[in-house]
């Protein structure tokens, strides 16, 4: 079982940066798979960027590639998603998702087995 517990969203204008965080109850490296997905109101969930293969790889949704990097530290057991030059379409609750299954890359992260509660970002123009 792994709990997992977003942190660091709120309100930024238009162009400003935010950074969430997603902390892990155990080892990150236990999870094959951890990242973010978002759903704004009214909108499907949208994987927004994941770290797979035990931090080897990573992969973003076309809508934030440039813009949005994630980063892990196994040590602190967290993860972190950097969120630059936002937009108001950016505006959703993100979620942090694990999952360990081996070949989990080729789900999608908002059907990951461990999610977290979210966190709300709003972006205004």
């Amino acid at each position: 079982q792994v709990q997992l517990v977003e942190s660091g969203g709120g309100s930024v204008q238009a162009g400003g940066s935010l950074r969430l965080s997603c902390a892990a109850s155990r080892n990150t490296y236990s999870a094959n798979c951890i990242g973010w997905f978002r759903q704004a109101p009214g909108k499907a969930r949208e994987g927004v960027a994941l770290i797979y293969n035990t931090g080897d790889n990573t992969d973003y949704a076309n809508s934030v590639k440039g813009r949005f990097t994630l980063t892990q530290d196994n040590a602190k057991n967290m993860v972190y998603l950097h969120m630059n030059n936002l937009s108001p379409a950016d505006t959703a609750m993100y979620y942090c998702a694990a999952d360990p299954d081996r070949w989990c890359q080729n789900r999608p992260i908002y059907d990951y087995t461990y999610r977290g509660q979210g966190t709300q970002v709003t972006v205004s123009s």
